[in-house]
């Protein structure tokens, strides 16, 4: 069950990402919500081995959405860097 609410969360911080992230990528908003499933997954990873959270707790709506943001980010520089000139 635990799962299934980051992955909830990260279907909303995905789409709060895609509004405050400005561009445009091929995948649109589903690819925006996808990345913020890997956001709010990543976010919990990294704060429970930061220590931020426990075993059983997960990322916020707030973790999830800057992990969110920070893959979307990355993403386009990716995108960006791969295009022809």
């Amino acid at each position: 069950m635990h799962i299934l609410w980051v992955i909830l969360i990260g279907l909303v911080a995905g789409a709060l990402a895609r509004l405050i992230v400005p561009g445009t990528e091929p995948g649109g908003f589903i690819v925006s919500i996808i990345l913020g499933i890997v956001g709010a997954l990543v976010a919990t990873w990294l704060g429970k081995v930061i220590g931020w959270y426990k075993e059983g707790e997960s990322a916020g709506l707030i973790g999830a959405t800057v992990g969110a943001i920070l893959l979307l980010a990355v993403y386009h520089l990716i995108r960006r860097r791969s295009a022809p000139a």
